[in-house]
C-alpha cells in the first residue's frame, strides 16, 4: 500500500473491520479500490486461549472478476496487491491504527491457478520491530484450503521528518 499522509485512527479505540475498511475506503489509491477488496476479518488483540507465538493479522477477499483474469485465471498482479494490503492491514491492526509505512521488500511464490473464484488472503505479522514490520501471507481459493500464493514481506515505518 502506497504511504499515507496522516494516520488513519482507529475505530472506538480498536483497530477491527470498520476501521480496517475505512483504511480499503480512503487510504487505497483508486485503481486499487477498483479490486472490490473486502475486509474479511481483523486480529488485532490477542485472543484468550491463544498460542504464545500469536501475532495479529488480517483476512482480505478479492472477489473473482473477469477484468482481472486471463482465460479465467487471477492474474499475478491482482493476487500481489491483495497480498500487500493483507499486510498492510495486518500491520495497522499490530499498531492499532495505519501509520505511514512502505514495503520495502515483497516476495510471492505463487503455487496453482485460481480460476474463476473469489480468494482470501490471510496475512499475519510475523515481526513487529521499532522501524521494520516482516510478515507472511497465504493466499487460496474461498473453496480450498491449499494455497494458491505464499508472501513474505517486510516494510518501513516511516517517521515524519521535523
Amino acid at each position: 500500500m502506497a504511504v499515507e499522509a496522516r494516520r488513519l485512527e482507529a475505530v472506538d479505540g480498536v483497530f477491527g473491520i470498520q476501521a480496517a475498511s475505512r483504511v480499503l475506503i480512503e487510504g487505497l489509491p483508486s485503481w486499487m479500490q477498483e479490486l472490490g477488496l473486502l475486509v474479511e476479518a481483523i486480529e488485532s488483540g490477542r485472543p484468550a486461549g491463544a498460542p504464545p507465538d500469536w501475532q495479529p493479522g488480517a483476512i482480505i477477499r478479492l472477489p473473482f472478476s473477469p477484468r482481472l483474469a486471463r482465460g479465467g485465471v487471477l492474474c499475478s498482479q491482482a493476487l500481489m496487491a491483495a497480498a500487500d494490503t493483507a499486510m498492510s492491514l495486518a500491520c495497522a491492526a499490530a499498531w492499532n491504527g495505519q501509520q505511514p509505512s512502505s514495503p520495502v521488500d515483497q516476495t510471492i511464490h505463487f503455487l496453482r491457478p485460481a480460476t474463476r473464484v473469489d480468494i482470501l488472503a490471510e496475512a499475519h505479522v510475523i515481526r513487529m520491530g521499532r522501524t521494520m514490520a516482516f510478515g507472511s501471507v497465504s493466499i487460496r481459493t474461498v473453496d480450498d484450503e491449499r494455497p494458491v500464493a505464499l508472501a513474505q514481506t517486510a516494510y518501513a515505518l516511516l517517521r515524519e521528518s521535523k
